[in-house]
């Protein structure tokens, strides 16, 4: 029973819960839209605390992050829980089901990310597969602890937190991958069950911060439209031209039986969103995802699956462009 951050008491009767933008209000025994947060005897208990569903080695380049440590491996670890509700989730059976976990404490958890540091070349841990905003508490317990042993904490999220409580984990952190799942109100209310503006106001408090990389799900007849997609990107680019965005398949899945996404409008995705950004990345699609100088074209990092090989270092060989993506071999020393 761990309580939980960010909740107000407004009666006997009734709890506020202010983790993220759904703001649910509790009655005894009630549980929140994320299906995590619960009023149990006048308090806001955080029911996934410690509740680990997957730890695995993964890497880096599979969050997906493409200019933060690439070819490093990273312990990914996810609980259950999720602040939205995403027609087309791939992790459903873990973000709106109550799945099977073991418990695990911050510090145990921490030095496993150690002792892979020390045998494999972890980087650190990324929190990931379901939403961690929702496993804030056992966040705020773990990533100092990352941070001491000179490991890196990255997010995987949706960014659908209140403002403050995304600054507290923005502090712990290093890199995220942010969802942007699309571009228009209507689209997160419908198919998300959430909002997009708190999304676009946390991406916007991240930059300069943290290294971030957005990733967006392209579904047909829903996010698609041209002019959304250049609308996204043009954004972006005023935040930014720099940030990675990654543009993924869609295949049907969980409540969303739409047909996948053709490849066709993938590439005129990309072919917009590169009006605007400089690095443009395709998932889900065959080919190429190897990263070019935008400047000049020459080669920097090649990639066959999740196989990366680094060619450039700090700077293109060709033209000199300085590239300010993290290409250390050895962790840097944290903020």
């Amino acid at each position: 029973m761990h309580e939980a951050s960010y909740y107000q008491v407004d009666s006997d009767e009734q709890l506020s819960c202010l983790l993220c933008p759904q703001g649910c209000k509790l009655a005894p025994g009630k549980t929140g839209f994320c299906k995590v947060r619960q009023h149990e005897g006048g308090q806001l208990i955080a029911t996934n605390y410690g509740k680990v569903f997957s730890i695995s080695l993964d890497p880096i380049e599979k969050k997906p992050l493409y200019h933060f440590y690439p070819g490093k491996p990273i312990l990914s670890v996810g609980t259950i829980g999720c602040s939205l509700a995403c027609e087309f989730c791939q992790n459903w059976q873990i973000s709106r089901e109550e799945a099977p976990c073991k418990i695990v404490n911050p510090s145990e958890l921490a030095e496993l990310a150690l002792e892979t540091h020390q045998t494999d070349g972890n980087i650190g841990l990324a929190y990931t597969y379901s939403e961690p905003g929702v496993w804030f508490e056992f966040l705020m317990g773990t990533m100092p602890i990352v941070h001491e042993y000179g490991l890196k904490n990255v997010l995987v999220t949706n960014a659908f937190l209140n403002p403050q409580p995304w600054l507290e984990l923005l502090h712990w952190t290093d890199a995220a991958n942010i969802d942007l799942k699309g571009f228009d109100e209507e689209y997160y209310r419908k198919l998300c069950h959430g909002k997009l503006q708190p999304v676009m106001d946390n991406i916007e408090a991240a930059v300069g911060k943290i290294h971030i990389e957005l990733t967006t799900l392209v579904i047909p007849g829903e996010n698609d439209h041209p002019a959304q997609i250049g609308a996204m990107a043009e954004w972006i680019a005023g935040l930014d031209p720099e940030i990675p965005l990654h543009l993924s398949r869609y295949f049907p899945n969980y409540k969303l039986a739409i047909p996948s996404t053709p490849e066709d409008t993938m590439e005129q995705a990309a072919e917009i969103a590169r009006k605007y950004l400089k690095f443009v990345y395709l998932g889900n699609v065959a080919g190429s995802s190897d990263t070019v100088c935008p400047d000049c074209g020459t080669l920097l990092i090649t990639r066959n699956g999740h196989n990366t090989q680094v060619i450039a270092s700090r700077e293109c060989p060709k033209c000199g462009r300085d590239l300010d993506w993290i290409m250390n071999t050895t962790l840097r020393s944290n903020k």
